[in-house]
């Protein structure tokens, strides 16, 4: 098993708890608060910005193999994933341009920014983020919610296409080939910020 097959390992009980956590429950079932869900879009987007940022200083060390791969990723980011967030930002009343950073999105971006600084941890550190969101839209897609906004969240992270990007990432970690101790804690402490990133 490679270190990929590894972090898969000690994600899927951390996995387990977002899908648990009320505002990820809520969307799986439709009846998320508008509010709620409107807290997290503007968080998110401001995270996905930055996130843009880490494919882009990873980008600069990449091998030749895989720059295109990081490009594509960053680009997948900025004008897919981001796309949804401003569609679904008229629809629930969010202020992107307006929002400011709470402190889960500082601490998180802040960690990745800082393990980007290294080619291989900070690949390490952003697996979380793709792979969590492939798994749970999948997860979430096996009984998708009946409210149109919610499926559209669901389908977008359920698609194969999105899974790819994830397996893109999963390759490019392998091939790195981190300290195993320093990735799985990495990986970790990212999966730990991505549940406290759902206490909007």
């Amino acid at each position: 098993m490679g270190i990929s097959g590894e972090l898969h390992r000690i994600g899927l009980p951390l996995l387990e708890a977002q899908l648990i956590h009320p505002t990820v429950a809520g969307i799986g079932r439709g009846d998320l608060p508008d509010e709620v869900f409107r807290r997290w879009l503007e968080q998110d987007y401001l995270f996905l910005l930055d996130y843009v940022r880490v494919f882009s200083r990873l980008a600069w060390q990449a091998p030749d193999e895989h720059l295109g791969d990081l490009v594509d990723l960053a680009h997948s980011t900025f004008h897919d994933e981001l796309r949804l967030h401003r569609s679904l930002s008229a629809e629930f009343g969010a202020d992107l341009a307006g929002a400011e950073k709470g402190a889960a999105c500082t601490a998180y971006t802040a960690f990745l920014l800082d393990a980007a600084a290294d080619y291989a941890s900070g690949l390490a550190a952003l697996y979380p983020c793709m792979w969590g969101y492939s798994m749970l839209g999948r997860r979430l897609a096996a009984n998708p919610p009946d409210e149109p906004r919610y499926r559209a969240w669901v389908e977008t992270y359920a698609d194969p296409g999105f899974a790819a990007l994830a397996e893109r990432i999963a390759v490019m970690i392998d091939e790195a080939a981190p300290d195993p101790g320093r990735a799985a804690d990495l990986f970790t402490r990212g999966m730990a910020h991505e549940l406290a990133f759902w206490d909007v």
